[in-house]
């Protein structure tokens, strides 16, 4: 095939069947997997999925056979949100027929109640896929960077080794030491990191929001928790609301069992979450408090405010994430993330890759840049 055929294959597929040009074999049968999702009702003539679990089934078959995974998962939430796909989910046979990824996790963890029993049991085994994954690419991430930030934030007047001497503050508690003749300072003590030791550092509490929206948030804060749980210089303690509150904490040591203890798709009060978390926090000064939330608030506002400074006031760190998903920029409550910034608490969205950053820079009390998307007007 000559480059300008391939151009017009490749075009055919992009347009489909409005476009002039017919295709055979491979190329017909992957039309008409994009045709049966993507094509309007009327031009579908007969391709579209409908509701039979057995020609969805086929065509998952068909689009795992002829897609990259990275083209699959995208179809595959598509075709969950365009053609109401959702309850067919509770089908093992369904299950056991799509590419498991974070998206979908998302979407059982959301039918929670009414997944019948014979469907748990293949809902489990994708959930646990997916946090296989997540755990092997950010595990080892996550440990390295908060544990390096939880070392170095263990300051000691006698560092062990070169390497952990805090040049920056060695020089600056020396300066009246400094020889103008030498150009230099002279240090009579130095300060630096103590390494190794085993003391608890740090509390960390993790307060996800699991409205419908955050689902993908709800996911990565799971295993992130878990993850962080497993550290010993650390507390982590991990909350999910709505508009009630549920206390994961004792189920860290299984992410799979964390998610299935979420419940995604009610309403949210925020300020009951932070006044729950407000109950955990023993020593405000050592605290990290995570708010992962779009901010969009059901309960009393201005009382969520004044809970949320009042942490602050006790020396706090509190960081709200608008998400912890890959998506990029989300919608958010932007009035709420401006009261917050006025308050002097960081409101922005973070990737699961820059989420280690995060927790490092906010151990070290750096500033968060880093670890944030962008979001418009902030």
């Amino acid at each position: 095939m000559d480059g300008e055929d391939e151009r017009l294959r490749r075009w055919r597929l992009v347009l489909g069947g409005a476009a002039e040009g017919t295709l055979e074999g491979a190329d017909a049968r992957m039309d008409a997997a994009l045709a049966a999702l993507y094509d309007d009702e009327q031009d579908r003539r007969g391709a579209g999925l409908g509701a039979s679990a057995p020609r969805v089934a086929r065509w998952l078959g068909d689009i795992r056979e002829y897609f990259p995974s990275s083209v699959v998962r995208v179809m595959q939430k598509d075709a969950i949100e365009r053609l109401d796909l959702t309850r067919l989910l509770l089908e093992p046979e369904m299950l056991e027929a799509v590419e498991p990824d974070v998206h979908l996790v998302g979407t059982l963890l959301s039918l929670g109640r009414l997944m019948p029993e014979r469907a748990r049991e293949s809902a489990r085994a994708v959930v646990r896929t997916v946090v296989r994954e997540l755990e092997e690419r950010l595990t080892r991430r996550t440990l390295a960077a908060v544990g390096g930030a939880l070392d170095r934030s263990a300051r000691t007047r006698r560092p062990r080794r070169a390497a952990d001497v805090d040049w920056d503050r060695t020089i600056r508690a020396n300066l009246r030491n400094y020889l103008p003749e030498r150009k230099t300072v002279v240090p009579s003590r130095l300060v630096g990191y103590a390494r190794g030791q085993r003391a608890l550092r740090r509390e960390v509490v993790l307060a996800v929001d699991q409205s419908g929206s955050m689902a993908a948030s709800v996911v990565y804060a799971g295993v992130f928790a878990a993850v962080l749980a497993s550290m010993r210089s650390l507390k982590t303690s991990l909350v999910a609301f709505d508009t009630a509150v549920a206390d994961l904490t004792d189920r860290l040591r299984d992410p799979v069992e964390v998610l299935f203890g979420t419940q995604l798709g009610g309403g949210t009060d925020i300020n009951r979450a932070v006044a729950y978390c407000q109950r955990l926090i023993t020593r405000p000064a050592d605290t990290i408090f995570l708010l992962v939330s779009d901010l969009y608030e059901g309960g009393p506002r201005e009382e969520m405010l004044r809970r949320i400074g009042a942490l602050t006031a006790a020396g706090v760190q509190v960081i709200v994430l608008l998400a912890l998903a890959d998506e990029g920029a989300p919608q958010y409550d932007h009035d709420n993330a401006a009261a917050l910034a006025a308050m002097g608490v960081p409101a922005f969205a973070c990737t699961p890759d820059a989420f280690p950053g995060l927790m490092a820079a906010a151990i070290e009390r750096r500033s968060y840049d880093q670890g944030r998307i962008s979001l418009p007007g902030r």
